[in-house]
């Protein structure tokens, strides 16, 4: 995957990035583009169009959506895509290109910042050509007359354009890993837009940025995997049906980016010492409500009296503050110093008592003519950026502290707004391009009045795919919610069709799991789609992507009661055959099996994600778990070799390489790095490709020399950065020696070898596996505790040895090779019966390791075992995919009642690999699987069938029974006649072996 330099790229040099007027990078701009033309089509020809955009688009040809992209990249590999549309082209009548362009104007965790922009071009092969639509257009591509037919039409100044404006650009974060939360109102804009008869004569001319190669997009390369899926899925059914009222008022701000003037450029972590304001006006005496949604406070005070966050009822991270108070104005101010990663600032409101919120500037000498939110920020008394490799300063940290103390003491002071606007510390006003007011996510979540109803059955015909619409109860004075259980995990699209009164607003809210009565609310996640009627009959696609399983439909204000024809979601995913398969004697690990393979389909995008809800982040680290599930249940190769090969596009940002990318976040997690490098050589032995090897070995030997300079005198690796492997709380500190973390160097400083050897780079294999060797022993000698006999944790950065001890590091001691002999036969005991005080695996993915190390020893009846508590357990909470962590640990959780944090994680999906592994017992004896080796773990099973794709063409079967009393075991293998087979039956068996042929 190289990247195109602007003479090898297969654009003409009249393509033009281009975009509309204003600024270069503006903050979550909707921008629609046209250009109208009239093909004469050729039978035999093509016509191929080739798209690219920043940052997200959504291509319309005549009106018909074609496409989604461009796929997650880099500004100097930037991606384009190339469609073939000549079946979509009307021949000799006009003809429209649309698309739909979303700019987000800030880093996420899948993408960097650049600047808007959209480049294209159509070129006809053969004999077709195109003519302009208007025949007194402007000269086209090449300079060309506009009367003269061309081959090619690109975009340039002649391209129309204008924003979107049913688009509400103030919205805020869905979350610091995603873009933004979407509002639409439909009774501005016509979506006809797309649609080749469309007037856009009142729409701007394109501007012209530059050609291709122009920055930020110094190289660019084509899309290197195949377009990912569309597939329409209904409801199961209607959970629920609810009349509710929402909170009164409401209001969410992206305050990182009021803080900091270059937040919108990165997506690192920030500590703030400082506070917000607001002022609460009632008309009459009353009982005020306050409720922090999902916000980060330390203390609360109204009028000068302060309330402790111990002060507030409810489950954190929702909690409220009821407060009698008489008619008139009072100041609020909310401590919300700490530290932060960007999440929104969200409050909402209540009384039984007419009230506003007006900003405390209202009537200062400060005040600004448009007073643009009710909120206004004091301080910051201190405002830091973090990244995990850098040392803070002391100084730094010491005024931090310091700043910290004077809010503490401020809040105290402040109980009138002469108090706040004499003050010396800055009062100010907040953007409103910062400023979501009727907040959608709080309404969801918080709800003033909520009856439930019986669902009627004629509302559940809205699983049905017949197209006959239903309506939805109308509840005088209240709003409607109904939920949809689409009976599984989804990602992708929402798509809906109504029929409803102009201004009726729909709230749409996706989340992942309910129980008994109890919804576990995606704090942490915007999750929200918001959704402005116009009069009649109408549609609408999202083009934002969301993860869920139950969607949340609230109707407001209607007149009249709505008929819904469809709520689906368009279903989006790498394209793959569900080849594999798995089927034994136990039910419950034929469940598992197949929650494993639905969550790793669910986590392939344009690459591997941890998750379709919280992030659609690709997780270096994660990936290499993931890639090895893909290849016994998928068999995809294109995904994980363009994973691999997009890792080292961090180099500008870190030589380590970062942990999730591309991304705005700056972050280290060495074990990420070194699982991608196993993985890059794991990718290598799928599918026997020599080249890829050649292409990323000194990529792989650029970072592995810079973690090599953090070994120190002592000869153990100490690094400072995110030192991960588990949730759970083992001793892995942010600086100093991690012992799980110097094993795995080790591991992979011998992959890196054998990768080097397939490079032809001999000399460095041969150091690396001496690096390796020394850094062994180094381990061994100063790492294992003889009292405890097990190897400790970790040495902190002041020299203190951990006194904790874990599962985690012995298993990742056996599985990288570092315990041998005496202490080897120790640790294998462990796996088995693991000392008390010893803490245990929190998280499905470090069970990943466990289960390796199981798995070299032959204890598949311990593995099994394991599978059957943890994920049954998840089977048993009603999981139709993995958890991202095991339940009784508090790490990664908003409130204690949460089972997991995501409920679709593929880091989780291990039993889709070792079934395969060891009950079928297929493993590859060479690179490219050209020689593969049967020999089945049965444990405590009967039978066990199942199939397991090839890297190539094909797929090896096998089906085998076990007859405990005649101690017979019979097997059948199905395999391509060019794989060399080499089958076994468990010791003790007599084998019936049935080999067949294809």
């Amino acid at each position: 995957m190289e990247t195109g330099t602007v003479h090898d790229l297969p654009f003409v040099p009249e393509a033009r990035w281009i975009w509309g007027e204003g600024e270069e990078s503006p903050r979550n701009e909707w921008r629609c583009f046209r250009t109208s033309f009239i093909p004469v089509v050729d039978s035999v020809g093509k016509a191929e169009l080739l798209l690219s955009a920043d940052t997200r688009y959504v291509l319309y040809v005549n009106g018909v959506l074609v496409g989604r992209g461009p796929v997650r990249s880099y500004h100097h590999q930037y991606a384009y895509d190339v469609y073939e549309i000549s079946h979509l082209l009307h021949s000799g009548a006009p003809n429209s290109i649309a698309v739909l362009v979303l700019h987000f104007g800030v880093a996420t965790f899948y993408s960097l910042r650049g600047r808007g922009g959209l480049l294209a071009q159509l070129t006809f092969s053969g004999t077709g050509s195109i003519e302009p639509a208007n025949r007194s257009e402007a000269s086209g591509a090449g300079g060309k007359s506009s009367t003269e037919p061309r081959k090619s039409i690109v975009t340039d100044s002649s391209w129309k354009t204008e924003l979107h404006a049913g688009h509400d650009p103030h919205q805020a974060r869905m979350s610091v890993q995603h873009a933004f939360a979407e509002s639409t109102d439909a009774r501005l804009w016509d979506d006809s837009w797309t649609e080749a008869g469309f007037d856009d004569s009142g729409w701007q001319a394109a501007h012209t940025i530059g050609p291709v190669g122009t920055a930020p997009w110094t190289g660019m390369m084509e899309r290197d995997i195949p377009m990912l899926t569309e597939e329409v899925v209904y409801p199961a059914r209607v959970e629920s049906l609810n009349q509710t009222r929402p909170p009164a008022w409401s209001i969410a701000i992206d305050v990182k980016y009021h803080w900091e003037d270059s937040g919108a450029d990165h997506a690192n972590h920030y500590q703030v010492a400082g506070m917000v304001a607001a002022l609460i006006r009632l008309f009459e005496p009353g009982l005020v409500t306050l409720c922090m949604v999902e916000t980060s406070f330390l203390a609360c005070a109204i009028n000068g009296q302060l309330y402790e966050k111990s002060d507030f009822d409810g489950e954190d991270p929702k909690l409220e503050l009821g407060v009698e108070l008489t008619a008139g104005d009072h100041l609020l101010l909310l401590d919300v110093s700490g530290k932060d990663h960007g999440k929104a600032f969200r409050i909402a409101l209540d009384a039984n008592v007419p009230f506003e919120v007006v900003s405390p500037l209202e009537s200062s000498s400060l005040s600004n003519e448009t007073q643009p939110s009710p909120v206004v920020t004091v301080g910051p008394y201190k405002h830091m950026v973090i990244k995990d490799t850098d040392v803070v300063d002391a100084k730094e940290t010491e005024d931090y502290v310091e700043a910290l103390s004077k809010v503490t003491e401020t809040i105290k002071q402040i109980k009138t707004i002469d108090d706040l606007v004499s003050g010396a510390y800055p009062v100010k006003a907040i953007s409103p391009s910062l400023v979501r007011l009727e907040d959608t996510f709080a309404m969801s979540i918080w709800k003033q009045d909520s009856v439930s109803h019986a669902v009627p059955v004629s509302l559940q015909l809205l699983a049905a795919a017949n197209g006959v619409p239903v309506e939805a109860p109308l509840f005088e004075g209240s709003d409607t919610e109904f939920v949809l259980d689409f009976g599984k995990q989804w990602s992708g699209f929402l798509e809906f069709e109504l029929n409803a009164p102009e201004g009726t607003v729909i709230d749409m809210y996706g989340y992942e799991f309910q129980q008994d009565g109890w919804r576990q609310e995606t704090y942490g996640l915007d999750n929200t789609l918001r959704y402005i009627c116009r009069e009649g009959r109408q549609s609408y696609v999202s083009p934002v992507r969301r993860g869920f399983r139950y969607l949340m439909v609230t109707v407001r204000g209607g007149v009249r009661p709505t008929l819904w024809y469809k709520v689906v979601v368009r279903q989006s995913n790498f394209p793959v055959a569900q080849i594999g398969e798995f089927q034994c004697s136990d039910p419950l690990l034929n469940d598992i099996w197949e929650i494993s393979r639905h969550t790793t389909r669910l986590c392939m995008e344009d690459t591997f994600v941890d998750c379709p809800a919280y992030e659609q982040t690709f997780w270096v680290g994660d990936s290499r778990n993931e890639a090895l599930v893909n290849y016994y249940v998928f068999g995809a190769t294109d995904i994980v070799e363009r994973c691999m090969r997009l890792v080292p596009g961090s180099a500008g940002q870190t030589p380590y390489y970062g942990d999730q990318v591309p991304s705005g976040w700056v972050s280290v997690i060495p074990n990420w790095t070194f699982f991608w490098v196993i993985a890059c050589k794991e990718y290598v032995d799928y599918t026997g490709k020599i080249q890829f090897a050649e292409d990323i070995w000194p990529h792989v030997k650029y970072t592995l020399d810079h973690y090599l300079q953090h070994i120190g005198e002592d000869g153990l690796f100490s690094f400072r950065g995110w030192n991960l492997l588990d949730w759970a709380p083992i001793d892995q500190p942010r600086d100093g020696v991690v012992t799980h973390q110097t094993m795995f160097l080790v591991k992979t400083l011998y992959a890196a070898a054998e990768l080097a050897e397939t490079a032809n780079d001999s000399e460095q294999a041969v150091l690396y596996r001496e690096r390796a060797a020394q850094l062994a022993e180094a381990i061994n000698r100063q790492l294992w505790s003889e009292e405890q006999q097990a190897y400790v944790d970790c040495i902190h950065a002041d020299g203190r040895v951990s006194s904790i001890f874990s599962m985690q590091t012995q298993v990742v001691a056996l599985i990288c090779h570092i315990a041998n002999g005496k202490r080897e036969s120790i640790l294998r005991e462990y796996l088995l019966a693991p000392p008390e005080h010893f803490v245990k695996i929190g998280s499905p993915f470090m069970s990943f390791f466990y289960y390796e190390a199981l798995a070299k020893y032959g204890e598949t009846g311990r593995m099994l075992e394991d599978i059957r508590q943890h994920f049954g357990e998840m089977i048993e909470n009603d999981a139709t995919t993995c958890w991202e962590m095991y339940p009784g640990f508090k790490e990664n959780r908003a409130n204690p009642r949460m089972l997991t944090r995501s409920h679709c994680h593929a880091w989780s999906a291990a039993p889709g690999y070792f079934l395969g592994d060891q009950l079928l017992g297929v493993k590859p004896l060479t690179p490219g699987w050209t020689q593969v080796k049967v020999a089945p773990s049965p444990g405590d099973l009967r039978y066990a069938k199942g199939r397991i794709p090839l890297p190539v063409q094909g797929c090896i079967e096998v089906s085998w029974k076990l007859d405990a009393q005649q101690r017979l075991f019979q097997i059948r293998v199905s395999a391509p006649k060019e794989i060399q087979l080499e089958v076994e039956c468990p010791t003790g068996y007599t084998p019936d072996i049935t080999i067949v042929r294809i």
